[in-house]
């Protein structure tokens, strides 16, 4: 749909706000549709294109949602009627399936495709399924739908075997309309389940534990519509944190929780960042070379998997040679990539060889993934020369105004559409 153009080499001074969390807000959105009472009232809502996505096929379902003037969104979850989901926009993304747990628990019934997402390895929807299926469902998979039936969800134990977020959100928002007592063990710790976690509480669900290995739900008969704003995203302010690292920054990246970045903060002033905290805001200062780290990727409050390309890159330019662990998924597709903008990266399955060299050169790359596409768009700002990036359809997924963001630090980045592309947000109405 569009490519970016940069030229690289300006070094990023100033201030740049940060969106709310993507990875929160998918599953509050869909969540908010629990309510039968009144509307939810969402602030801090990105406006990227998984956000569209999400709302158009709570919209196919019968949802009602809608933008006021200031950008909250308003979901009317008393309207949802259908328990199809549109295989065209859920197979755009694995988010999508957080409505299963939805229909589920609202309707006893869903048929929602198996979704899609970034090519960063297999990604099985099973753990959710199995959650469903040990709750009452009645489960089948045909032609790539999961067809689910139940008279009600009943809770029960659940060990996930893998501490997946996706499923850990999932069978929360099922179980919070079960009958009795849901406990999930094993359960993912990320800040984007507790933010669901206290969203639902506010709508009148009764969960306890989020942020630990367990979480017991005990359901309730009905839920009511809130207002309540999502917390800032912490992947978005790591892609700022280590945008301004690459170009020898000074940035002061505002609207964060520091809690949240407190792995990412550590590794970045290893690199030789100087790395100045305030209660909501943190200030970048770089070095004019960074100094090469060793990582390894881990569950929160581990280095998240979501930040791995966006340190890559940085580390293409380092002093030094760096060892880079991928403990979550499969991540080093983009690396063919760099190497095109004369990168020295080895991949040995799960771990990559980052050996610095002195300059990047722009090139024409590809976008494989969402944070792939930040990691190219990182190494563009560092590069010789002009880069452009295709495949800017994948990054707007993730990423609010990113040009723009950038272009208000000083960067030399414009968008260039190829073809018309369809706007998701275009299709949902604002009212005054």
């Amino acid at each position: 749909m569009a490519k970016l153009v940069i030229q690289g080499g300006k070094r990023l001074q100033g201030e740049v706000k940060i969106s709310g969390a993507k990875n929160s807000a998918l599953p509050i959105i869909v969540a908010a549709a629990l309510a039968t009472e009144g509307e939810c009232v969402l602030d801090n809502i990105p406006k990227d294109s998984d956000v569209g996505t999400i709302c158009l096929i709570l919209r196919s379902l019968g949802v009602e949602l809608w933008f006021d003037q200031e950008g909250k969104l308003h979901v009317v979850g008393s309207t949802l009627n259908k328990y199809q989901a549109p295989y065209d926009l859920v197979r755009k993304m694995r988010a999508s399936f957080y409505t299963a747990g939805l229909l589920l628990a609202r309707m006893g019934r869903a048929e929602v495709p198996l979704p899609g997402g970034c090519a960063i390895g297999s990604r099985p929807v099973d753990f959710h399924i199995r959650g469903f299926s040990q709750m009452g469902a009645d489960i089948t998979i045909e032609h790539g739908f999961m067809k689910a039936t139940c008279d009600k969800l009943i809770g029960t134990n659940y060990y996930i075997n893998r501490s997946s977020v996706g499923t850990t959100m999932n069978l929360m928002i099922a179980a919070t309309l079960a009958e009795g007592t849901t406990v999930l063990e094993n359960c993912a710790k990320e800040p984007e389940v507790v933010d669901l976690a206290i969203f639902l509480n506010g709508m009148g669900a009764q969960i306890r534990g989020a942020g630990t290995d367990i979480i017991r739900i005990e359901g309730v008969e009905k839920l009511r519509g809130i207002e309540y704003t999502i917390i800032p995203d912490r992947i978005e302010a790591g892609t700022y944190m280590f945008a301004a690292a690459i170009t020898g920054g000074d940035v002061l990246i505002k609207d964060i929780v520091i809690e949240h970045l407190r792995s990412p903060l550590s590794k970045i002033e290893e690199a030789g960042v100087v790395v100045e905290k305030g209660a909501t805001e943190v200030r970048i200062i770089a070095p004019e070379r960074l100094t090469a780290i060793d990582l390894e990727t881990a569950p929160y409050p581990g280095f998240p998997t979501d930040l791995q390309q966006p340190l890559v890159a940085c580390m293409t330019v380092a002093d030094g040679t760096s060892v880079i662990t991928e403990n979550i998924f499969d991540r080093f597709r983009y690396v063919d990539e760099l190497r095109r903008m004369g990168a020295d990266i080895k991949v040995e399955r799960e771990t990559a060889i980052v050996r610095g060299v002195p300059q990047l050169t722009g090139a024409p790359v590809e976008v494989t993934d969402l944070r792939a596409g930040a990691a190219l768009v990182i190494a563009g700002l560092a590069a010789a020369g002009t880069t452009e990036i295709y495949g800017l359809d994948i990054i707007d997924r993730g990423y609010e105004r990113l040009e723009d963001k950038l272009r208000g630090l000083g960067a030399d980045i414009k968008r260039v559409e190829t073809h018309e592309g369809i706007d998701a947000f275009a299709q949902i109405e604002t009212r005054v």
